[in-house]
């Protein structure tokens, strides 16, 4: 794999206050506010109006950020031969650059809420405050600062869609927009490395190395997690290997694809009626903007 240069150091991404305790310079409040944003949306469920507005919000804000912007547009039919109609967004920064990073998240949300103990409530949908919505809230921060500053290598930002529609076991009708993606890629497309954010807004954030991520791009994971101790940050990007976790970073391993999972799965409200706004915090999404910014500076 190629190497990127990183040439920041942490004095130049974070300020230091007193006892070494790290300033976030990736503004979390903004993000905070596109998480609340989605929400106020309805829940993103394919093939319903709070889909269709939530993803024609989230294209809106790349083509006023981005270089440049693709959609995907595709059909899906499901196992139930229902037929769900997607949209991946990708925002290009720097298009014409050669080296070039990937970074997604998924912007639905899951139609059942699987893991509530109450059956009646898991005929619910989930709000997706932090599954799903935190994710989406960093990548449009990231459009933001890389609107105002290039950065220093190509950069794009993909939002796909239907990842939590179907079962996961068996799997069928999950990681639609990545599997679409990975079977679509731009002619010669081949990023130095991609980083798949999903669940990153917990406020009681805490992210191990995921276990998939670990065996298919460990280079990655070092990176990632070094910079994150580097910055102050190591209390939170832990060293120890935490869950393996299926999740849309395979879909991009399958087609060759240095790809990892930054993704607190320890979060208590997953799948359940009680994944919202006040669930997530504007200082856990710094922490992870701050990181992944500092990728690509």
């Amino acid at each position: 794999m190629r190497n990127v240069l990183i040439a920041v150091t942490a004095a130049t991404l974070l300020g230091c206050s007193h006892a070494g305790e790290a300033t976030l310079q990736f503004d979390g409040t903004v993000a905070l506010s596109y998480v609340e944003a989605q929400l106020n949306f309805g829940n993103r469920i394919p093939n319903t109006a709070a889909h269709l507005r939530t993803g024609d919000w989230i294209l809106a804000h790349l083509r006023s950020r981005a270089d440049s912007v693709e959609v995907q547009a595709f059909a899906h039919v499901t196992h139930d031969g229902d037929t769900l109609h997607l949209r991946n967004f990708i925002g290009r920064f720097r298009p014409d650059a050669t080296e070039r990073i990937l970074f997604l998240a998924h912007w639905d949300t899951r139609p059942v809420a699987d893991k509530e103990s109450n059956a009646q409530l898991r005929r619910l949908p989930t709000p997706g405050a932090n599954d799903g919505a935190s994710g989406v809230a960093v990548l449009l921060g990231m459009a933001d600062e890389m609107h105002a500053t290039p950065p220093s290598v190509g950069v794009d930002l993909l939002f796909v869609d239907g990842e939590d529609y179907g079962s996961f076991a068996p799997r069928r009708d999950v990681f639609i927009g990545s599997q679409y993606f990975a079977e679509h890629l731009p002619e010669g497309y081949s990023p130095l490395y991609a980083v798949l954010l999903d669940m990153v807004g917990d406020a009681d954030l805490q992210l191990p190395k995921e276990g998939n991520s670990v065996s298919g791009a460990p280079e990655v994971v070092e990176r990632v997690w070094r910079t994150a101790a580097d910055l102050g940050l190591g209390n939170i990007f832990r060293q120890e290997t935490g869950a393996w976790v299926t999740d849309d970073h395979m879909e991009l391993q399958k087609v060759g694809i240095r790809a990892i999972d930054i993704i607190d799965f320890t979060y208590p409200y997953h799948h359940t009626t009680q994944d919202t706004l006040d669930k997530v915090s504007a200082q856990s999404l710094g922490v992870v903007g701050t990181v992944v910014m500092a990728l690509v500076r």
